[in-house]
């Protein structure tokens, strides 16, 4: 008997509706994305159902295609077999015959184009799940809110999946398991609103963030220039003038030396969900030495969570930062954005974020103008234009209601402004057996320069004009 004959059943038994539907299948899938692949080539996905459809639909129906094709046969052949059906013996196959031939290099050609797309399909799949469009956009609405904040970010460069994800096959894969729940909850509705912060399985700053940026590296000071506009009809421009101390690795003094210098651990206890209120502060200089700073009305803390502190407890929001409508409207006026010259820009631009919704406030900032400075609103209406579309432009970068995203909902632990930030710890009441405190001496991270100044010397000493 020719070792060729036990390819008889096969061909025999794959004429049945399921294998010829696996085939056709198949046979689609493929002309769908050989004709939809070349519009994605030579740049990213133009729209994220695009990319759905090329790399994860189409593959799906591919390769589901292609296992209906055995399953077909074996169930043909058990339903022949108990009808009583099925033959004794099969025709038998010999090479000679061209039929023959012809199937085996059918099938040969074939394996090969599969293999061929099911690498691609592979390739593209991960890349395009990868992809900042399907991180962002794929699921709208939920992710709405924080593509927004990160189109606007120092990070809008960056690959959402260099972050959140890293490098290594260990954390693809995580997040990838840990996706598929989050796709159950968007198709069904079920996903917080607004979308919990902080995320508690984040891969650590260290395996991240520190690929780029080394907070053991010494930093020099570094000049930071804070402009604001007071409510009064000139709208008066302050400044305030901080040299920040940066520091480093060296042990020394500055911000990531005391925190993040080489041999120093900080831990720390926290009794929210959001970190904010801190139990107990340790910390562990590079000598082994521990010191703990407690809080003067602390409890037991049975319930609390313990952290090693990393970059991510003061860089909470470095990619996803959301304003308040005084900083947002500070920072506009001092762009250019939004001009100074018309009176009261800066107190009715703050009103009118915190009382109206975006799509009103051209309309109620344009009423404001024509019935209470009737001239303004003639002689500068192109102005107040452009100042309407600014203002409503800090509302949709900032304001989700789908989400229940609204001012102040993400918490900015960088410095201590318009957040406690930095005062969670240094509140000068968390003491030490010995008595030393977590000090909130201003100088101890910065140097001020000039506190709320109209035109300061500093900055005209260095040659810095408005």
């Amino acid at each position: 008997m020719n070792r060729l004959d036990v390819l008889s059943p096969v061909v025999y038994l794959s004429n049945n509706w399921l294998s010829l539907t696996g085939v056709l299948l198949v046979t689609t899938s493929t002309v769908f994305w050989l004709f939809l692949l070349p519009a994605n080539f030579g740049a990213e996905t133009v729209h994220p159902y695009l990319g759905i459809l090329i790399y994860l639909l189409l593959p799906g129906g591919f390769f589901g295609g292609l296992a209906m094709i055995p399953l077909g046969i074996y169930l043909e052949s058990r339903r022949e077999k108990k009808s009583g059906e099925y033959p004794a013996s099969f025709p038998p196959l010999d090479l000679r015959h061209t039929g023959l031939r012809r199937l085996l290099a059918f099938v040969v050609l074939a394996t090969g184009a599969n293999l061929v797309i099911a690498s691609q399909f592979t390739y593209h799949a991960v890349n395009y799940m990868d992809s900042v469009n399907f991180c962002g956009q794929t699921c709208h609405s939920v992710m709405s809110p924080e593509f927004t904040a990160y189109q606007n970010s120092p990070h809008s460069r960056v690959e959402c999946v260099k972050c959140h994800i890293g490098p290594g096959a260990g954390w693809f894969v995580k997040s990838k398991l840990s996706g598929v729940g989050q796709v159950f909850a968007v198709t069904f509705n079920t996903y917080p609103r607004p979308i919990p912060a902080p995320v508690h399985n984040l891969r650590p700053a260290r395996e991240t963030c520190e690929t780029c940026h080394w907070p053991q590296k010494y930093g020099e000071d570094r000049l930071r220039v804070f402009r604001k506009f007071g409510d009064d009809e000139a709208n008066t421009r302050t400044e305030t003038v901080l040299l920040i101390r940066i520091g480093g690795g060296n042990g020394g003094p500055g911000i990531h030396g005391a925190h993040l210098g080489e041999g120093v651990s900080i831990r720390y206890a926290h009794t929210d969900e959001k970190r904010q209120d801190i139990l107990w502060v340790e910390r562990r200089d590079k000598d082994g030495k521990t010191t703990r700073f407690q809080a003067p009305d602390s409890k037991s803390g049975a319930n609390a969570q313990v952290r090693e502190m990393d970059c991510m407890d003061c860089h909470n929001r470095p990619t996803h930062i959301y304003e308040l409508p005084e900083r947002a409207v500070d920072n506009a006026l001092a762009s250019g954005a939004i001009s100074p010259a018309l009176p009261f820009i800066k107190k009715k631009s703050v009103e009118l974020l915190k009382t109206t919704t975006g799509a009103g406030i051209p309309a109620a900032l344009a009423a404001y103008y024509r019935d209470n400075h009737a001239p303004v609103f003639s002689e500068k209406r192109a102005e107040i234009e452009r100042a309407a579309a600014a203002v409503r432009a800090i509302y949709d970068r900032n304001v989700f209601p789908q989400m229940k995203v609204t001012w102040g909902t993400y918490i900015n632990n960088i410095g201590h402004t318009d957040f406690p930030g930095c005062f969670r710890c240094h509140d000068d009441t968390r003491a030490a057996s010995d008595g030393r405190k977590l000090t909130q001496d201003c100088n101890t991270c910065h140097s001020l320069l000039a506190m709320d100044e109209a035109g300061p010397k500093i900055l005209s000493d260095l040659g810095i004009g408005k």
